[in-house]
């Protein structure tokens, strides 16, 4: 008898199982990731060296990139057809403010919308320029929600790091863990004064040597930023494709 009322709750504890069994189904659901192409990050300087005019070139330069056609087209060519993108701006080290948060974007109307969201974010300035900073920051947003087969930071800046850690030590980390940094560095054609002009390395160079990395990374130069516009655009439509033909180091002309 013992026997019988033994596997008898055996197959109770069985059924309860079964039963029980859907109710982690949401869960699991809810946290699974989705697929994406490319998890983009977009990190814009914000620092002092940016006059009111400079950053809104920026932010217009953004926008504009996302309601251009060909960036939705390249988007459609992924194999998943899709992207997610976020948005901050950084300057000193412990100032980053993410002004668009992670956005799925799988078509004209999604990429819209983002610029959209970029129309309408709030512009500040501070002091410092810590691209290290901003690159902690950015390396901590991933995985929120989306998946892709790749990881890539867009850094645009006009400086060098002069805030934060060592820039090197955060570079090496991103790297480590398989993201891919990208730079688009603004050369400010306004001559600096000849006590000062020696004193720091050619921004493009230092954003080639010290700044990007990783399979595949590139670096955009915008000469002057009446050229930003063109710059980003073009540096947004090689970031979504894969193995996107470029050379290492490219120039974009107002």
């Amino acid at each position: 008898m013992s026997g019988f009322n033994q596997g008898r709750r055996g197959i109770i504890r069985a059924a309860a199982g079964l039963l029980a069994a859907p109710a982690l189904l949401p869960a699991r659901r809810a946290n699974a990731m989705e697929p994406v192409d490319v998890e983009l990050v977009l990190a814009v300087d914000v620092s002092r060296s940016m006059d009111p005019e400079e950053q809104e070139l920026q932010f217009n330069g953004y926008a504009k990139a996302f309601r251009d056609s060909r960036l939705a087209e390249g988007i459609a060519n992924g194999a998943i057809g899709a992207i997610a993108v976020c948005f901050f701006t950084w300057s000193d080290w412990d100032m980053q403010n993410l002004l668009v948060p992670w956005t799925r974007i799988d078509g004209a109307a999604a990429a819209h919308r983002f610029a959209d969201a970029l129309d309408a974010a709030p512009r500040q300035a501070f002091l410092y320029t810590s691209i290290s900073g901003a690159i902690d920051y950015a390396s901590q947003l991933f995985g929120q929600g989306y998946e892709g087969t790749r990881q890539v930071v867009d850094i645009s800046g006009d400086g060098i790091n002069n805030s934060g850690r060592p820039l090197k030590a955060a570079r090496a980390e991103a790297l480590e863990r398989g993201i891919v940094l990208n730079g688009l560095a603004v050369l400010d054609r306004t001559p600096l004064p000849p006590q000062f002009a020696n004193l720091q390395p050619s921004l493009d160079d230092y954003y080639h040597d010290e700044v990007i990395g990783g399979p595949g990374s590139f670096l955009m130069v915008a000469e002057g930023f009446r050229a930003f516009e063109g710059a980003v655009r073009r540096k947004i439509i090689r970031e979504i494709a894969l193995n996107a033909p470029g050379p290492r180091i490219e120039r974009a002309f107002a």
